[in-house]
């Protein structure tokens, strides 16, 4: 069996990671990653995550305290998580949800499984906003953008360009 390496995250300055760093060291994690990092933070600066997924080798395990931790949304979790199976790296989250090598043989059904169920909500959610949008045209309401200038604004734009 591989290593278990701990990867930890936190999104702001006032968050600490030691609860996170705690958990995986009582997991017993070889070694562990953390940072403070927004999740907006693209994936290649995120330095600690960067270099934990450079030390996992085939037959390593990374542990995690909940998915949302590797991944801003939902397709970068997937993908993440399809990323390390094809290597032979297997993935377990503390809260109990995820861990790859129990599952064997289901861990591809698994992740084919959310990466089809992420698929459908982002169809779903974009139908969603395409009625809203039809809706709003039919009657007459607002579709964002920026407001229409007041006509008499306007003319007091107009009449001092002149001037």
């Amino acid at each position: 069996m591989g290593r278990l390496i701990g990867y930890a995250r936190v999104s702001t300055a006032t968050q600490s990671t030691d609860a996170q760093v705690e958990e995986l060291k009582q997991a017993g994690c070889d070694r562990i990653f953390h940072e403070k990092v927004s999740s907006r933070t693209p994936e290649e600066k995120r330095i600690q995550l960067q270099a934990a997924l450079a030390t996992l080798e085939e037959g390593d395990c990374l542990c995690i305290s909940k998915l949302d931790r590797c991944g801003r949304t939902m397709v970068e979790v997937v993908n993440r998580l399809h990323d390390l199976q094809a290597e032979g790296i297997n993935c377990r989250t503390l809260d109990g949800y995820i861990n790859t090598s129990a599952m064997g043989k289901f861990a591809p059904l698994l992740i084919g499984l959310l990466t089809g169920l992420n698929e459908v909500e982002r169809t779903l959610a974009n139908e969603r906003s395409q009625i809203s949008i039809e809706y709003r045209r039919a009657t007459g309401g607002n579709l964002g953008g920026r407001p229409k200038t007041p006509p008499k604004k306007e003319k007091l734009v107009l009449r001092l360009r002149e001037e």
